[in-house]
């Protein structure tokens, strides 16, 4: 006896499926090759012009050309990481896209970087190690050069993993490893690992206690008010002056080093004088933009849309200014070991081409791989809106400001999601959701007292989101033992050759 055949509707409908899931893993490897590719097509690029232009021994050529190409991977790394601090609450709060953050990020990175970037950069970075007699000038070129891939291969990984991770507590680890490698423990200056240890604690917590100062001042002074709109008129402004002070000060001592170098007393003027300018034209834009708006707390979110993009365009600015010397300062070091001296220097000036290895860099792997550090950032460790995503920028120039006062060492990384873990968790202390308000005279017995304070508590916990509160202080904690391990590994590897 034949079998029934198959009604043909269905054999229809499985088809569309089975061609609907090709399609759609196709799409998905596209998506996933296509960066990949570019990024390849970048670090070519790279490769090409340098041993073009780079006019040395072939030894030479050589040793600059893959130094070059891993401070482009660097700089693709950092674009995928780092930029997220910066532009993830303006997309968090849903004031821009992620495209145009992506726009606005990598022409301000850009322009930090090639107008502002750092002019002269110690070549053990920040201090970490003194070489002096102690690593030959060979040797040298190895410890940088595996510090330069140790730092980029971890901040890849981190990417990866989601997870926001300094880049310059990268490369110091990288060249810590590589230094005792090198040298022995010896050539390391612990005073300053101890500091840089010391502010895996001091950026995180500065940036949310400062972050959740200023958001639990905008609800006490602003939406709980009985009349909102008036005192919005009243303290917005204020509050956008103070955005401009801080920035003034943060640009003028962090951000346009190379092109001016105020002292205290500069800095503070300007600072003020800012201060004056912004609350003498913000008061009349407050005050055109709350006209016929309702005594609501969302048509209020609304005025922080403005100061927040001028913000978070101003960090990209200062992050590009400072960061590159991150993914191109090694690579500089290296490159003046090939001078007519052939000596370790004490300082070394940046050469513009490396500038624009470094820029470039930022941008595409900004361009490329971005989004998804953007989105943990912005939208995955908590719910953020517009004065939320106001109070973390302003925290990271605020925070950095005292800290560089203070002569602390910070990471504007851990200083960005710390200040959004600090918005997070002053809405779980603040806010319960689903509470329940009772009528005058009414209580609770002590077991349903017990079980809606429980469940509350147990709802207000997803307002940050746990695990990522341990991965992110797990990435913190490791990534310079991590990279200190991979540099002296890369480091020993490279003897052998």
């Amino acid at each position: 006896m034949s079998q029934p055949t198959k009604n043909p509707e269905h054999r229809y409908i499985n088809d569309l499926r089975r061609h609907d899931f090709i399609q759609a893993q196709s799409s998905r490897l596209l998506s996933t090759i296509m960066p990949l590719g570019m990024a390849l097509v970048f670090l070519i690029v790279v490769a090409v012009v340098v041993g073009h232009s780079f006019g040395q021994t072939r030894e030479g050529v050589f040793l600059v050309v893959c130094s070059a190409v891993i401070g482009g991977y660097m700089a693709l790394n950092i674009g995928a990481n780092d930029v997220a601090n910066n532009m993830g609450p303006a997309v968090g709060g849903k004031v821009i896209t992620i495209t145009t953050a992506i726009i606005i990020a990598v022409v301000c990175e850009s322009a930090g970087a090639l107008l502002a970037g750092g002019d002269v950069v110690k070549t053990v970075s920040k201090g970490i190690i003194t070489p002096g007699n102690a690593v030959s000038v060979v040797d040298f070129r190895y410890l940088m050069l595996s510090a330069l891939l140790a730092a980029a291969l971890w901040i890849n990984l981190a990417t990866i993993l989601s997870a926001p991770v300094s880049t310059t507590h990268s490369i110091v680890g990288g060249v810590l490893g590589g230094g005792i490698a090198a040298a022995g423990v010896g050539l390391v200056n612990w005073v300053t690992m101890a500091k840089i240890a010391a502010s895996w604690v001091i950026s995180p917590v500065f940036g949310a206690v400062v972050a959740a100062s200023l958001l639990y001042f905008i609800k006490t002074r602003i939406f709980q008010a009985e009349d909102r709109i008036t005192a919005a008129k009243k303290w917005v402004p204020i509050l956008i002056a103070l955005m401009a002070a801080a920035f003034a000060a943060y640009m003028s001592m962090k951000g346009l080093k190379k092109i001016w170098k105020p002292n205290t007393l500069e800095i503070t003027a300007f600072a003020v004088t800012s201060f004056g300018l912004a609350w003498l034209l913000a008061r009349p834009y407050i005050a055109r933009r709350t006209a016929g708006l309702k005594n609501r707390k969302k048509d209020i979110h609304g005025l922080f849309d403005l100061p927040l993009i001028i913000g978070a365009a101003l960090l990209s600015f200062a992050h590009g200014a400072n960061d590159v010397a991150n993914a191109v300062g090694p690579l500089a070091a290296i490159v003046s070991t090939l001078g007519p001296a052939g000596e370790i220097a004490g300082k070394v000036t940046i050469p513009l081409w490396v500038m624009v290895v470094g820029a470039f860099g930022i941008a595409v792997g900004l361009g490329l791989f971005g989004p998804k550090l953007i989105a943990v950032v912005g939208e995955k460790i908590t719910r953020l809106n517009s004065p939320r995503a106001y109070c973390v920028a302003l925290s990271a120039a605020v925070t950095v400001l005292i800290a560089t006062t203070l002569g602390l060492p910070v990471s504007s990384t851990h200083i960005a999601v710390g200040a959004v873990f600090g918005v997070g968790f002053l809405r779980e202390y603040s806010e319960n959701p689903n509470r329940r308000k009772l009528r005058p005279g009414h209580k609770l017995n002590a077991t349903a007292d017990a079980a809606f304070n429980s469940r509350n508590i147990r709802k207000s916990r997803y307002l940050v989101r746990r695990q990522f509160v341990w991965s992110i202080a797990a990435a913190w904690i490791i990534t310079v033992p991590a990279t200190a391990a991979l540099s002296a590994l890369i480091y020993g590897c490279l003897q052998l050759l």
